[in-house]
């Protein structure tokens, strides 16, 4: 049942009470939660929306949250509350209906929430102090991570605020799935801890308190290098690949470590020609991220390679495991790869950019644009 959603995503905590959801005579309930904070890229558009795909086929019901408090707090778009919700959220929106394009989503499965939306209410703000309540401060000072803020960064008391509010917004919203990447887990963690506690708005299911399930997506990796002291560390033995993906995801802030859903089919040839892709090594490798977790992940696609007959002619590739063993052994060049991953991403975003290049959309953009470069 749950073979294909495993599959492309990196872990689910609570597979026990999804299994009894999905057997159980309710619609289970599903949301993942964006700041707005300028052009999303294709981690944020394609992988989410290739999750989403797998929880419709399950019959789950889909929300996508537009979080504009939260994107306040964090100070996206210049912390321009009204930028936000003028030109951020409904450009993003549009992103997202252009991966569902993509992915082949009927975007009428999906509902979108706006965070303004729960905060006009009372009991919004009551379901946010309960949290509060069931939560000790240093687990908050902890938990700031999930805003690309590091432990023990001196943040302003808003800040502070923002783990409650985004458990808050689990419960209030009756969420049975809480979906995001690997780099939100300590919030849907919090989320989990108190489920049994909360006494605002706490999620019921067969008239008992009810743990929300936690689906994370892998982050996909950005295009640029590792810094030389994360290459020597893991070396060492010091720290494992893994420790490290949530600092090396690709950036909206390092425009060349990410495809934007709207890139041309010139930028995306630019950016993973330029890609970090050393030969041979296939640890920290952003292509073979992509090829792995992109690629392979959608549809049980393949990977063609076209070169010339004295680099060993075209080869198809039909599974990871057998171009990474190529690669590894140098039997597979970096720049054949990259070609064949410009040539897949740029076939794969079609959709999205015919959707993108509608005029009011195109004009979204440069104002985004100006508003990040500002």
């Amino acid at each position: 049942m749950l073979d294909n959603l495993k599959n492309i995503t990196e872990e689910i905590l609570g597979e026990e009470r999804l299994v009894e959801l999905l057997n159980s005579n309710i619609q289970p309930v599903h949301y993942i939660g964006f700041e707005i904070s300028g052009k999303p890229h294709i981690g944020s558009g394609i992988v989410t929306m290739m999750v989403i795909k797998e929880l419709l086929k399950l019959n789950v019901k889909c929300k996508i949250f537009l979080a504009d408090w939260h994107s306040w707090i964090n100070n996206k778009l210049g912390g321009d509350i009204d930028f936000i919700r003028e030109v951020g959220i409904p450009y993003f929106k549009e992103n997202i209906l252009a991966a569902a394009k993509c992915v082949g989503v009927d975007p009428s499965n999906i509902e979108f929430v706006i965070g303004s939306d729960l905060a006009k209410d009372m009991q919004y703000w009551a379901t946010v102090v309960d949290v509060g309540r069931n939560t000790s401060l240093s687990r908050i000072q902890r938990s700031i991570t999930i805003m690309g803020r590091k432990e023990g960064d001196s943040v302003d008391f808003a800040k502070l605020m923002y783990p409650a509010m985004q458990a808050a917004d689990i419960f209030y919203m009756g969420i049975h799935i809480a979906h995001a990447g690997m780099d939100q887990r300590k919030a849907h963690v919090i989320a989990i801890d108190d489920a049994n506690h909360m006494d605002i708005n706490p999620i019921i299911v067969n008239e008992k308190k009810f743990k929300p399930v936690a689906v994370h997506q892998h982050l996909l990796m950005g295009l640029t290098p590792p810094s030389k002291e994360i290459l020597e560390r893991i070396e060492k033995g010091e720290i494992s690949p893994k420790d490290v993906l949530g600092e090396l995801k690709m950036s909206k802030s390092k425009p060349d470590s990410a495809i934007f859903m709207n890139d041309s089919e010139e930028e995306v040839i630019r950016k993973i020609n330029k890609a970090y892709c050393p030969e041979g090594i296939t640890v920290l490798n952003p292509v073979l991220d992509w090829v792995e977790n992109l690629c392979f992940k959608f549809s049980n696609s393949e990977i063609n390679i076209l070169r010339d007959e004295k680099w060993g002619g075209n080869i198809t590739y039909k599974t990871y495991e057998e171009l990474k063993n190529d690669f590894e052994q140098k039997k597979l060049h970096p720049s054949d790869l990259k070609k064949a991953v410009a040539l897949f991403i740029n076939d794969f975003l079609r959709p999205a950019r015919e959707h993108l290049s509608k005029q009011e959309i195109v004009e979204m953009a440069k104002k985004i644009e100006e508003k990040v470069t500002r």
